[in-house]
């Protein structure tokens, strides 16, 4: 416990190393809108709510897409992560407003994929990638992951990727939880001594499945 003044201090000091990081993001931010590209050309044929879709087909004509790559185990075997992260995405209105679809894609049966997506009341497009090179050719195997690829007219791009903590800190709740006194409470994070934590992931559930 400190008095106001003393807490306006340290929090001034905080924030001077924020708006620090916040640069630094920003420029790193400016050099991934200049990395190299890579077409993608390849006419896969991934199974959605319409039927059959190419890649190009996810664009829903506009310039940019983002995919998130939806860990896949099976009916019933669902990923908590992936499915926490697609908790946290919002209307996506306001990407469409700045040309920019977003679309989960996995490599599972679609029928089993649209049960699990009315069971969570998720509404964003959905792609299966079964029985087509898609994954791999992202690198991914059976892991997840979040690709960004740009449209040319009819000639497709892969701008960007990413994994692990790369998508993590892209989660809104982890981000809010970051800014409280307990953090995400888990035992890799540096907090104070006798602060409540859990190993990493063992609290994660589906939202249908945390009691209380």
């Amino acid at each position: 416990m400190v008095s106001p003044e003393e807490w306006r201090a340290a929090r001034d000091e905080l924030l001077a190393k924020e708006k620090e990081l916040t640069r630094a993001l920003d420029a790193l931010a400016a050099e991934r809108r200049r990395l190299p590209m890579v077409r993608f050309d390849k006419e896969y044929a991934l199974e959605g709510p319409e039927g059959t879709a190419g890649l190009r087909d996810l664009f829903e004509g506009r310039r940019q897409l983002v995919v998130y790559h939806f860990m896949w185990h099976g009916d019933g075997h669902y990923c908590p992560g992936c499915s926490s992260f697609t908790d946290n995405i919002a209307n996506l209105a306001h990407l469409h407003a700045r040309d920019t679809s977003l679309a989960l894609v996995s490599n599972g049966p679609f029928d089993e994929i649209e049960r699990f997506r009315k069971r969570m009341g998720w509404t964003l497009p959905w792609y299966s990638s079964l029985n087509t090179d898609f994954n791999a050719d992202c690198g991914l195997g059976e892991g997840f992951g979040l690709s960004v690829f740009l449209r040319d007219n009819d000639s497709v791009y892969r701008t960007y990727f990413t994994n692990g903590r790369g998508v993590d800190r892209l989660r809104i709740d982890f981000n809010l939880l970051d800014l409280t006194p307990y953090g995400r409470q888990e035992t890799w994070e540096d907090s104070p001594e006798g602060w409540p934590q859990t190993p990493p992931y063992a609290w994660w559930r589906l939202h249908d499945e945390y009691d209380g």
